[in-house]
């Protein structure tokens, strides 16, 4: 069995109710889960508390919560747990920034790259600039949701969402486009 197909039936058996399927098949991710997490970590300016493995079981703590998700298959466990590490990154840069008042977290827009300084962006400013891009269009804000914060290919992108290499091509320009301009209103758009 394919390690993909054998997420999915370990998905597929943690929604009926198998207490343990979740467990059984977090092995068969965590590798990749830890390597997304570790490049979010290099992301971040200045030092942090929170190290890559402490990311990943933060991000799991919050998808245990989420059994009763209709899971499809293991792209889409990836997407939720992107977004569960963006929900964790944006506490942690909150609790962060409440603790310090300084400046906050940064990241970038332009790839998974680690970010040149001169082209990064305040966390909390993006999760909120992306949260009314999702507003205006959700398919658009998870392009960047699961570029940015998940660290996938455009191809996983593209099967994950159903869309063509061109369309999600166009959508991660103008998201990111949008995204830009909306944090340059605000006030806080990378030099």
């Amino acid at each position: 069995m394919a390690e993909a197909e054998s997420v999915t039936v370990w998905l597929k058996r943690w929604r009926a109710g198998d207490a343990q399927a979740l467990d059984r098949m977090l092995p068969l991710v965590y590798a990749e889960l830890r390597g997304v997490a570790a490049a979010q970590m290099r992301r971040e300016r200045g030092p942090s508390t929170l190290q890559p493995t402490a990311l990943v079981h933060e991000a799991y703590l919050k998808l245990v919560d989420a059994s009763q998700v209709d899971w499809r298959d293991r792209a889409h466990f990836l997407a939720m747990a992107a977004r569960a590490m963006r929900q964790v990154l944006v506490d942690h840069a909150r609790a962060r920034n409440a603790d310090k008042r300084l400046g906050g977290e940064r990241v970038t827009l332009s790839s998974v790259d680690p970010p040149d300084p001169r082209n990064t962006v305040d966390l909390l400013a993006l999760d909120q600039a992306l949260a009314q891009l999702e507003a205006l269009d959700r398919r658009k804000a998870r392009v960047i949701e699961l570029r940015v914060f998940a660290g996938l290919e455009f191809a996983d992108i593209g099967e994950l969402l159903e869309l063509s290499r061109a369309t999600l091509d166009r959508d991660f320009r103008a998201a990111r486009a949008w995204l830009y301009k909306a944090l340059a209103d605000d006030g806080v758009a990378p030099t």
